[in-house]
């Protein structure tokens, strides 16, 4: 039991983290969108894109071979060498990579930037510190120290805000807005270096373990640089075939149906090491339960919020940007909202083959995906414009999901409660009629929608029988004492 309530504090506090995480972009939403012209907030989102993309074709893996190997060893010694080891080779591997890019920052602004060169030597400098912080961060999430990672995670996004709504207060456009991303990022990166090293020290490494490290890492790499291009290719083909004022339509219900990956972030930030350490000690059952909890209780929150934040994304992105952005990207949350639920589907059924080590699986899945995705971008972004780019994607994870099912569970079987989820799909359906019922279109009539939608639909799953009288039980002892 003691464990379990361990779980479900750590969930929480992930969750809560995520969710003001989240809350950031819808912060920044209006801000930019009102401030920035449309093209200029279309580099904004391809700026965002980037710096996404080359971590992870430029990690090798390593943060993932961290998290499944550390997260079992005790020795201070051998933590320090393998810790060192991957963040020395990390820290080589990206100052290459960025001064490739300050080579060619003239190229990359001309494809990507409306030959903004200042945000090409500001997107290489901002990887390498992104790069350095991820390495650090990490190192908290392999040894569960969920405080401290919240933190910083927290200070990292929330002093980009705060900086970047200040530079925009003063007159600065695109340029100083990408400005502001680096110093606030260069400054939690510090903070992150000095908390970790209090703890793990500081030990020149002899890379003994990196050959073993790299082997399992670098497979995953193809797989995450699919999964990302499923995730953000869009963006460059929309700004190649449309222009980059279509990016900035795009953009924001884009953002606002993802922001329901926060419910899934908890699951798969927390699921990895622990899974990893019930696993090695051969616990399957409790590997099991985790799993079967973890996906329940994902989809008993995630089910209801796509219903609601597709019923609501034309009033929110009204709100949020404006009335030309609502207009012409409202129909995008949908697709997105219901493909964040099925990323986070597989986001947690996949662990299973991370424990395997057969992460080639996930690499030649994602790869196949990204091709799929990419596609039926360019195939029918011309004819349907930015909406074509939305289903796109979700045709991607429903490939993706489904494969990562059928696989995953040659391997380790564990119940799925597919009666609950048909209780939840009708639940969602009876609060989006309440939705429908208000109507609102103002901010506050929103949120009294939001609290009221809320409230119906956990009266509605309690009805349905949807929660078990023996889970909540279960959760009234973890909270108890």
């Amino acid at each position: 039991m003691k464990e379990y309530k361990l779980f479900v504090q750590r969930i929480g506090l992930v969750g809560i983290t995520n969710i003001l995480i989240s809350l950031s972009s819808l912060i920044l939403l209006p801000v930019l969108s009102k401030n920035l012209s449309i093209q200029d907030y279309g580099i904004w989102g391809l700026f965002n894109t980037t710096i996404t993309f080359v971590p992870l074709l430029i990690n090798l893996g390593l943060p993932y071979s961290m998290v499944r190997f550390l997260a079992v060893k005790h020795d201070k010694n051998q933590i320090q060498e393998e810790f060192y080891s991957i963040t020395l080779l990390l820290l080589f591997v990206s100052i290459i990579s960025s001064l490739i890019m300050l080579l060619l920052s003239k190229q990359i602004a001309a494809v990507l930037f409306n030959g903004n060169v200042t945000v090409t030597v500001l997107l290489a400098a901002s990887v390498l510190v992104f790069m350095v912080y991820n390495s650090f961060a990490t190192y908290f999430r392999t040894f569960q120290q969920m405080k401290i990672f919240s933190l910083l995670s927290l200070l990292q996004i929330y002093s980009m805000v705060a900086v970047i709504i200040v530079l925009i207060g003063f007159g600065y456009k695109i340029d100083g807005v990408v400005f502001g991303y680096f110093v606030s990022q260069l400054v939690v990166a510090l903070i992150a270096i000095i908390f970790a090293v209090r703890q793990v020290g500081v030990k020149f490494p002899r890379f003994k373990n990196i050959k073993e490290y790299l082997s399992f890492g670098i497979p995953t790499v193809p797989g995450n640089l699919s999964s990302y291009m499923v995730d953000f290719s869009d963006r460059y083909v929309i700004a190649i075939l449309l222009g980059t004022a279509f990016v900035g339509y795009y953009n924001p219900g884009y953002t606002l149906g993802s922001v329901l990956t926060m419910f899934a972030a908890p699951f798969t930030f927390l699921l990895p090491s622990l899974l990893a350490s019930y696993y090695d000690q051969n616990k399957l059952d409790e590997v099991k339960i985790h799993l079967q909890y973890s996906l329940k209780y994902f989809l008993l929150i995630t089910i209801p919020a796509v219903f609601g934040i597709s019923f609501l994304s034309k009033p929110l992105l009204v709100i949020l940007s404006t009335q030309e952005i609502a207009s012409q990207g409202y129909l995008v949350t949908p697709f997105v909202a219901l493909g964040a639920l099925l990323f986070g589907v597989y986001g947690i059924i996949s662990q299973i083959l991370v424990l395997e080590k057969n992460t080639k699986i996930i690499g030649y899945l994602w790869m196949v995906t990204a091709a799929i995705n990419l596609g039926l971008t360019i195939i029918f972004v011309p004819y349907f414009g930015i909406i074509a780019a939305a289903v796109s994607t979700l045709v991607a994870y429903i490939f993706a999901c489904i494969i990562t099912v059928y696989y995953s569970l040659k391997y380790i079987k564990f119940e799925f409660d597919l009666k609950f989820t048909f209780k939840s799909l009708f639940a969602s359906i009876l609060m989006s009629l309440i939705i429908l019922l208000i109507k609102p279109t103002d901010a506050i009539w929103i949120v009294i929608t939001i609290a009221i939608c809320s409230v119906a639909y956990l009266v509605f799953i309690l009805l349905l029988r949807g929660i078990a009288p023996h889970e909540l039980e279960f959760f009234k002892k973890l909270v108890g004492k």
